[in-house]
């Protein structure tokens, strides 16, 4: 069996070269990592619940016309996605006032917000993903105003979609991230919601106790990460009911 090629290997993931030209294999790994990487940790079974847990976001936008780079799934960790060119920044869509917009406006934790607020971070790591304006964006060249303007489309689209989703199983979705990559189609460029949609990526609050069920559950010590994703996958339908993380997930198809 001939050896891919890695293509990139990031915190979470690692991307390796497609069967087809334009692909890429998405790998999810079971590293965990808070305070741009400071913090680590393996936590056995977390890539394959957030390939799943991706997957079933990313299919579920691709049905309501929001494309996404996800084509399928190959298997329990790995993905097929359309390769992209990713824009620089990270796409922040929050709904209650938590995490740095807490920390940095002095807003209590939970307060409702009066409209979804989307925040742009420009991908850094050496530079701690700092918060930017549209006027840096435009300024340095990551994306034109057009550009913009479709990407906070998008990522309403995306709230809008995830907001219903998470209620509908009893969880509040307080705030979300997503990255948006740049498909070429001859001359003409689409962009596309990329990189990946789960519990790394979003904060997830039980709507009767509040009972946080996403990585603040690692960066705070409030208990195992793996069997608060666990349920989220449960309630999502995407694990049968009766697994526990002890049992190792078992995928439904």
């Amino acid at each position: 069996m001939a050896r891919r090629k890695k293509v990139y290997e990031g915190k979470a993931k690692i991307l390796y070269e497609g069967p087809e030209p334009g692909t890429l294999v998405q790998y999810f790994k079971d590293d965990a990592t808070a305070f741009n990487a400071e913090k680590r940790a393996v936590v056995e079974g977390k890539g394959v619940l957030n390939n799943r847990l991706s997957e079933f976001f990313m299919a579920g936008l691709n049905q309501i016309g929001v494309p996404t780079h996800f084509i399928r799934r190959i298997n329990m960790r790995e993905q097929l996605i359309r390769s992209v060119e990713i824009i620089p920044l990270e796409v922040v869509v929050r709904n209650l006032a938590a995490g740095s917009l807490s920390k940095r406006l002095g807003l209590e934790e939970g307060a409702a917000l009066p409209r979804p607020i989307v925040e742009f971070y420009y991908k850094d790591d050496a530079l701690g993903d700092p918060l930017v304006t549209e006027e840096h964006i435009i300024a340095f060249g990551w994306a034109t105003q057009q550009d913009l303007d479709d990407m906070v489309a998008l990522a309403l689209r995306v709230n809008d979609f995830l907001s219903g989703t998470m209620m509908a199983v009893g969880i509040r979705l307080v705030d979300f991230k997503i990255e948006i990559g740049r498909v070429w189609e001859g001359d003409f460029q689409r962009l596309v919601v990329a990189d990946e949609i789960s519990p790394d990526s979003c904060r997830l609050w039980d709507l009767q106790t509040g009972e946080k069920l996403d990585k603040d559950v690692f960066r705070r010590d409030l208990g195992n990460l793996a069997d608060a994703y666990t349920e989220v996958a449960k309630r999502l339908g995407v694990l049968p009911t009766n697994v526990t993380h002890a049992a190792k997930p078992t995928l439904i198809n």
